[in-house]
Formats: structure tokens, C-alpha cells, sequence
């Protein structure tokens, strides 16, 4: 098995909140995340893939099939986006870093069987400090 990483990068604001709490309380669990105003990030994204090698072509995808899906099916969502109000796959869901990548993988494991491989994880970075990944259920 070998295993294939593609870097994409995005700009993206959020809030963390809950609806239900007041400003207090959500400033309270949350912090400066739960900015009224938003708050944005400089992410980067790495899908990671698996597979067979091709006898044929000597990969396991070709990179360029692999960040058309990516940028098809996430960056051209999420890029100089608000991901609370304006990511059709994050509608109705907490934008944290961790349900963010969850739903990337939602995306995008179906895309990537297609151009013959299986998602291996998904890596969102959100500052230099925190990153969170993602192996599927």
C-alpha cells in the first residue's frame, strides 16, 4: 500500500457558537472563537489517498485528477468564504475544526474511489499550533 498527500490551501472565516447560549456563555467556552464578527484562518488542507501502484502509469492517482476533486469539491466552497453561512456541506452543522474535517472526508470519499483509490485521512490546519486529522469511521 502506498500512500499519496496533496496540500490545498484555503482563507475561510467562522464562529464558534451556540445559538441556544448567550454571548457570555459562548465567550466563556469558546473564547475569542466566538467573535460576533467572525474570525478568519489560513488553512491548510492535506487529503491523503492509498493505494495500489499502476503498472501502467507507476501511481497510485494522478495528482493533477486528485486536486481537480479537491478543489472541485471543497477549496471552490470554502475559499474567502464565511463556512457558518456560506458552505452548502457545513449548513446546520458546529464549524469546528473537527466537523469541518469530518464533512471534507464526507465529500470527498466517494470522488477519490473513482479515480481508483481509498481516502486515508484528511488534515486541516488551522494555525501553526492546531491541526486536527481525520481517519474515517
Amino acid at each position: 500500500m502506498v500512500y499519496v498527500t496533496r496540500r490545498e490551501r484555503f482563507n475561510a472565516a467562522h464562529r464558534l457558537f451556540k445559538a441556544e447560549w448567550s454571548d457570555e456563555k459562548n465567550y466563556e467556552v469558546f473564547g475569542k472563537c466566538s467573535n460576533p464578527n467572525w474570525h478568519g484562518h489560513n488553512y491548510e488542507l492535506f487529503v491523503t489517498v492509498k493505494g495500489k501502484v499502476s503498472g501502467e502509469t507507476g501511481f497510485v492517482v494522478n495528482l493533477k485528477d486528485l486536486s481537480r476533486i479537491i478543489r472541485e469539491h471543497i477549496i471552490s466552497k470554502v475559499d474567502h468564504k464565511n463556512l457558518n453561512i456560506e458552505v452548502d456541506f457545513l449548513q446546520d452543522k458546529f464549524v469546528s475544526t473537527e466537523i469541518i474535517v469530518k464533512s471534507i472526508w464526507e465529500q470527498l470519499e466517494h470522488q477519490v474511489k473513482l479515480l481508483g483509490a481509498q481516502l486515508h485521512c484528511i488534515k486541516l490546519t488551522e494555525t501553526e499550533n492546531n491541526y486536527v486529522e481525520y481517519y474515517g469511521e
